[in-house]
């Protein structure tokens, strides 16, 4: 289902200061998001990303629009400029807290981004006079590899020289411990994580990336369920005696169902290797929508161990057919995945457009056909 997307208006004073007074109210101490992403391909070979956004303050997200031309002016603490550049591939995405820039998205070439928190592990380079103009701030630079690139093979090709800055998000003095996940229009897939100041990347034939720890480590931890398979366990005969399996789904018993990024990312490897693909993209859009269920949080469901209170829920789902370039999303309040066809918008207009992500404001009812 399509949705309209209004003309983009710049945040005003009170929608800085509500950004500012999020920040300052509890984004540092805010709980890690327990972000889940995978990539499934349809039987045509139609790449289709899928990824949830957690986080334990209302993000406030809005649905952007970034059209060719348009240009990114940085600004760096102490009224230093940082860098400059233009958008050369439209794109679509989502924002938080009003900012200008994009959490998860895809351009015009089926390149698509999604920054995923990295606590504990994300180690950027220090910002300095030096490296103003290639270094990009965290919350920056999903938007800027949206931008800038068609491809994987070009995203690895164009960080050379290119550094993440422990810059803070506007407002605040916290610096988002972030990874990003990358897929192309081919399926190719990349893991690009700050590490001791720099850049590493990592191709991904797996498609999948949770959170902490970093990449590899969840590379080295499949190993503990090599037995992972769709397929049921045979029977176990022991002393004379069978053992059937009770009922179907033997083959994942075992894995983990825990909402940690470990667990996660074992239960999406299994998931994204076993669920049976659509015969094109909109079919697989909406595999990959069942495959992401299995990922959502309720509210309640991760709790803080002092107060009892919620600490995070699946705040967004979007999912991305990279061939058709059609951008998916639906809501904590709002179920119905509503779809953003990108190639449909005037990718040369001067502005950006935006829509914010609120509720249908009634479920459209069931039709029943005249008796």
């Amino acid at each position: 289902m399509g949705f309209a997307v209004p003309r983009f208006a710049a945040p005003c004073a009170r929608s800085r200061l509500r950004v500012v007074a999020l920040l300052a109210c509890g984004l540092a101490a805010a709980p890690a998001l327990a972000c889940t992403s995978f990539l499934l391909k349809a039987k045509d070979g139609t790449p289709v990303y899928g990824r949830t956004m957690e986080f334990g303050l209302d993000l406030e997200s809005s649905v952007f629009v970034a059209p060719r031309g348009y240009a990114y002016d940085t600004q760096r603490p102490q009224g230093a400029a940082g860098p400059k550049w233009r958008v050369r591939h439209a794109y679509v995405g989502v924002t938080a807290l009003g900012l200008p820039f994009v959490a998860d998205g895809m351009n015009e070439k089926g390149l698509a981004v999604g920054a995923l928190y990295l606590p504990g592990f994300a180690g950027y380079a220090a910002p300095s006079p030096a490296n103003t103009g290639r270094a990009y701030a965290p919350y920056e630079f999903a938007s800027w590899l949206l931008s800038t690139f068609a491809t994987v093979a070009e995203v690895r090709a164009g960080l050379d020289g290119v550094e993440i800055a422990a810059l803070p998000t506007p407002g605040s003095s916290f610096v988002l411990p972030l990874h990003f996940t990358v897929h192309d229009a081919s399926g190719a897939s990349l893991v690009i994580e700050p590490i001791d100041g720099k850049l590493k990347v990592h191709d991904n034939p797996l498609g999948v990336l949770t959170n902490a720890p970093t990449f590899d480590w969840h590379l080295t931890n499949i190993r503990n369920y090599v037995k992972l398979s769709p397929v049921a366990a045979p029977p176990l005969k022991i002393m004379g005696e069978t053992f059937a399996p009770l009922g179907e789904g033997s083959g994942l018993l075992g894995v983990p169902g825990d909402v940690t990024p470990p667990s996660r990312f074992i239960r999406a490897l299994g998931f994204a290797v076993s669920a049976e693909p659509g015969a094109d993209g909109p079919q697989t859009v909406r595999v990959a929508e069942h495959v992401a269920n299995n990922f959502d949080i309720p509210a309640g469901l991760v709790r803080d161990p002092e107060k009892g209170a919620p600490r995070e829920t699946t705040q967004w789902t979007a999912i991305a057919d990279l061939r058709a370039r059609k951008y998916y999303i639906k809501t904590y309040t709002d179920q119905t995945l509503r779809e953003i066809d990108l190639m449909s918008f005037d990718l040369d207009a001067r502005e950006p457009r935006v829509a914010p992500l609120k509720p249908l404001a009634k479920p459209p009812a069931l039709e029943f056909p005249e008796p």
